[in-house]
């Protein structure tokens, strides 16, 4: 097809929204690893993971058979608010980097919460309320979560307490303003509120936080009370399920117009965004289908992949979560407060995890002032502010695109802009500043942390 027939955007229609969560476990030769009871060392059951998950949410986290999970009509209803989103020919960033490469990049910034988190959130409310519960618990680093919570938990008339990493809710004012609008109570972690907390600060004096001291206050709240379960960002194998539209809708808009990616670029963090943008691709290749170069963007201040181990690890800072094997930092990791673009968690989610560790997928870790160099640059260019997470996708993007342009391959490079930046200002202007600074930990502090991971027959063997 020519290339002028394909349009600035691709929009798909509202009957092209998936009606199904696509499963990549269900076609992985090795399965991710088992959740493990930290007291047992043996896999969680359905009954341990519903004391804290909701009972449909333990279901999808356990299952690794069903390819296809349908989405309930409630959930689709909901998605039409907001989807399909485009996916864009970045044709202003081809022509300025003077690369013969096809840039897309798929936005899922086109909603209030103003990034792709909405679409797990509003599938874990849904199964909330069709509970009867009173209420969720969760975490929130740099705030997209926490915003995309606060909003489906409003839709669907549940309490929401979130607690937020100290230093993004100090940082990110806003983020946490737009929660509370939304009727969500926001704590700052580490807390003097729940004992977890009050311990983390007994030890950890002055902290400005993690996401595995948030994930041990929200768990502690949510099992304390009555009615009230867990609900988790990123990370966990439900969540990356429910991302699964991002790249469902990304696989339609490029088959419509015979478009094949050479790339496929995320950032990672927990690994949410990134396991939904290639669980369809994945599952494509592993059945037989083209083979593409999968490239996982993460931070040189929070390497889990790139420079972490592939072992069993506690999920959060307090030791209250069950074990998951995944690539960590150890869960006693916490980042440099300097480090303003998200992208904070010590582990990688399972299912990334396992990809990396079989060769299905490479690895990168970015500096922050590069990210932040490509995200202003996108700016100029694209008209879009890109959160600081996406950002790291974007330099890796522009990285590989200034490769073709040094060979003259005409490469199809896809990333996943996960959403806006609006309210990143702080970092921003940090950077506009000369203020920001690269801070990549060192192996000492690394072997530090590492060195805490549990030690258990089988485990770091």
């Amino acid at each position: 097809m020519k290339e002028q027939e394909i349009p600035y955007k691709i929009y798909l229609s509202e009957n092209e929204i998936p009606k199904y969560w696509y499963n990549v476990r269900a076609v992985m030769k090795n399965k991710p690893a088992p959740l493990l009871n930290p007291g047992t060392h043996q896999p969680m059951t359905s009954d341990e993971l519903s004391h804290v998950f909701c009972d449909e949410l333990v279901k999808q986290e356990l299952d690794d058979t069903d390819e296809l999970i349908p989405i309930p009509q409630e959930i689709r209803d909901f998605y039409k608010m907001y989807r399909p989103s485009p996916l864009v020919r970045a044709y202003c960033l081809e022509k300025q980097l003077g690369t013969p490469a096809h840039i897309y990049y798929k936005f899922e910034g086109n909603n209030t919460s103003g990034s792709h988190k909405l679409n797990s959130a509003i599938a874990q409310a849904y199964y909330a309320k069709k509970q009867g519960l009173k209420g969720v618990t969760t975490e929130t680093g740099a705030g997209q979560w926490g915003t995309a919570l606060s909003m489906a938990c409003a839709y669907f008339g549940l309490d929401c307490h979130v607690f937020m990493v100290k230093c993004s809710y100090e940082q990110k004012p806003f983020r946490r303003e737009v929660m509370r609008t939304y009727g969500a109570r926001v704590t700052p972690s580490p807390s003097m509120t729940t004992n977890v907390g009050r311990k983390i600060n007994e030890e950890f004096p002055g902290t400005n936080g993690s996401l595995g001291c948030a994930i041990s206050e929200a768990v502690e709240e949510a099992v304390s009370h009555e009615g009230y379960r867990y609900v988790l960002g990123s990370v966990l194998s439900q969540v990356l399920l429910h991302q699964s539209v991002i790249g469902q809708e990304t696989m339609t808009a490029l088959d419509k117009y015979g478009v094949t990616p050479d790339i496929i670029i995320g950032c990672a963090g927990g690994g949410s965004n990134l396991g939904g943008l290639i669980a369809p691709f994945v599952g494509r290749e592993l059945k037989g289908g083209p083979k593409y170069q999968i490239i996982a963007v993460e931070p040189a201040s929070c390497p889990s992949m790139t420079r972490g181990v592939y072992a069993y690890d506690f999920c959060d800072t307090g030791h209250v979560c069950p074990l998951a094997k995944m690539y960590t930092l150890g869960s006693e990791f916490i980042p440099s407060p300097n480090h303003a673009g998200g992208l904070r968690y010590h582990g990688m989610a399972s299912i990334v995890s396992q990809l990396y560790h079989d060769g299905i997928i490479e690895a990168r870790s970015v500096e922050q002032t590069s990210v932040f160099k490509a995200a202003e640059y996108f700016a100029r260019v694209e008209g879009i502010l890109p959160a600081p997470e996406s950002s790291h996708a974007i330099r890796v993007a522009i990285d590989e695109a200034l490769k073709c342009k040094e060979t003259g391959e005409a490469k199809n490079i896809v990333f996943g802009l996960t959403g806006t930046g609006y309210f990143d200002m702080v970092a921003y202007q940090q950077f506009n500043d000369g203020a920001m600074n690269d801070f990549i930990p060192t192996d000492a502090d690394l072997e530090k942390s590492i060195s805490q991971i549990p030690h258990f027959p089988g485990n770091l063997a």
